[in-house]
């Protein structure tokens, strides 16, 4: 039984209200793009995870949070900032915060403004981590990622994202 369609040699249709096909775009070309784009992210994550952890570094997320804090004014940034800036769920980004905060490597303060506003802020002991973290996160960027792009490569895969990313609606 066949669970999907196959799209190998048209494009994808779906069926409306009306019973006439409606375009969805989906070429094979865009197909394999977004099947490389997904298969190439999990890959990248999952060796830039063991290398980190190999090497007794933070986890990508980790290093993700306080990264966007040390690029922050004062290395600060609200909350609803913070999961603005990361690639976390909210519910994820809170309990990661929390775990940071233990370890020492962020603090919270309040935010004087609204009493229910918090601010996250990079710690002396975070900074020293991401510099800890940075030379291999660095060279696995360099190994498994740039080197397989020439710098035209580079920046039409970047203004492709960059359009994806700023069409996608926000919650």
């Amino acid at each position: 039984m066949q669970l999907l369609p196959r799209y190998t040699s048209r494009v994808a249709t779906r069926r409306t209200e009306s019973g006439s096909g409606e375009t969805l775009g989906l070429t094979e070309p865009r197909l394999a793009a977004w099947r490389a784009f997904l298969n190439a992210h999990a890959t990248l994550i999952d060796v830039l995870e063991r290398e980190l952890a190999a090497a007794e570094c933070l986890p990508l997320s980790s290093y993700d949070v306080l990264l966007a804090l040390a690029e922050a004014p004062d290395r600060r940034r609200r909350m609803h900032e913070l999961a603005s800036a990361v690639v976390l769920s909210r519910s994820g980004l809170t309990r990661l915060v929390d775990r940071l905060e233990a370890e020492g490597l962020l603090r919270r303060e309040a935010c004087p403004t609204d009493r229910r506003g918090a601010f996250a802020v990079l710690t002396a002991d975070g900074l020293a981590a991401l510099r800890r973290a940075w030379p291999i996160y660095a060279r696995g960027i360099a190994e498994h990622f740039a080197r397989h792009l020439d710098d035209a490569e580079a920046r039409t895969l970047t203004e492709a994202l960059e359009r994806v990313r700023a069409a996608a609606p926000t919650a």
